[in-house]
């Protein structure tokens, strides 16, 4: 049994305008819970940051990645299939694709449409603070998020874990698991489109919310090509490495107080090289171009036209609430802030 035929017994009927809106509606609530998630992590690093002193710092970094994945991923996974009754096996849902080798090689295109559109981010964020001649909160919302080096190796370890193994397989799951599939007998493209803006808006920032966006297009567009979520999970995790293996050098580096000539000369060399890919995978995705705007994509659901049914998913009044969860985690909490400076 494939995976489309697994989504469509769950169905068990035609997809109809009234279906199509409760699909949008569990959507933003299960996305309600991942931003409300979010918010309890703050308080419950409460009690951690006092446990700190008592632990040693590789137990600390495990307790911290326990709770940080158990409510990032964990809570709101078990939600989402459960409120969706989803179940579709893994074995469909990470089943080998046939052309593997082709698969792979979408990399560049993939790594380079993100890095595009990241690089053309900062742009736009350079050009508005010299036309308005100082920060303002859109330039300081588009800032870059950076990654910061610690002398913490414990510290340093759990987020390459977390970035390179946790957020690929539970966010690929989520997204491009749960989220495409029942969303996928409303339109293949629309199911590419949402799906993707839930996880760039995932990332708590307006600066990435853009490239992961970017990002989820090219991994849900994959993701439809195979059928599987097998090369878009090793793909998720092979981009979050190159962010993860800058985090370990840099943070050997600082370790180290720049001592150690190697090291140092590897950090380099390293920093040139990525430099390097991204170039070139953006030079590969515009060659892409031609090809992908001929990809014709299924649209099962034909009585309501793409634009009515972005309209009817933004408009779902759980859609609304976690659009205005989503800009309090955007913009550092300043919403709950004025909340509860009100009270």
């Amino acid at each position: 049994m494939s995976n489309e035929e697994s989504i469509t017994q769950q169905i068990g009927e035609e997809p109809t305008t009234g279906m199509y809106m409760i699909v949008c509606a569990k959507l933003g609530l299960s996305m309600c819970v991942y931003f409300l998630c979010r918010l309890l992590i703050s308080l419950v690093n409460i009690p951690l940051s006092k446990i700190y002193t008592v632990l040693s710092e590789p137990v600390f970094a495990i307790l911290n990645l326990t709770v940080l994945t158990t409510f990032v991923y964990i809570i709101p996974i078990i939600f989402t299939v459960l409120i969706f009754k989803y179940k579709v096996p893994l074995s469909i849902l990470y089943k080998r694709p046939k052309r593997l080798a082709r698969a792979f090689g979408t990399f560049p295109a993939t790594f380079g449409f993100g890095y595009g559109i990241a690089l053309l981010t900062l742009l736009i964020s350079y050009i508005l603070s010299k036309m308005l001649g100082g920060e303002t909160l859109i330039e300081q919302l588009l800032k870059p998020t950076t990654i910061e080096s610690t002398s913490n190796m414990s510290q340093v370890i759990m987020m390459v874990i977390l970035m390179v193994v946790a957020a690929p397989l539970f966010e690929e799951y989520l997204v491009r698991g749960v989220m495409f599939d029942v969303l996928k007998p409303y339109g293949t493209g629309m199911a590419i489109i949402i799906s993707s803006v839930l996880f760039g808006l995932m990332h708590g920032s307006l600066y990435m919310l853009f490239y992961t966006t970017a990002y989820g297009l090219a991994l849900g567009y994959i993701r439809y090509a195979t059928g599987s979520l097998f090369i878009v999970t090793i793909l998720h995790a092979i981009v979050n490495a190159v962010a993860a293996t800058t985090l370990l050098l840099m943070s050997l580096v600082e370790i180290t107080e720049r001592q150690n000539k190697v090291l140092n000369t590897i950090y380099e060399i390293y920093t040139v090289a990525i430099f390097i890919l991204i170039i070139i995978s953006v030079i590969v995705f515009i060659t892409k171009i031609p090809a992908i705007r001929r990809y014709k994509f299924e649209n099962p659901w034909t009585g309501t036209g793409p634009w009515k049914k972005l309209g009817i998913f933004f408009i779902s009044i759980p859609v609304i609430i976690m659009m205005l969860l989503a800009v309090n985690e955007i913009s550092e909490h300043r919403i709950l802030n004025l909340i509860t400076n009100l009270f």
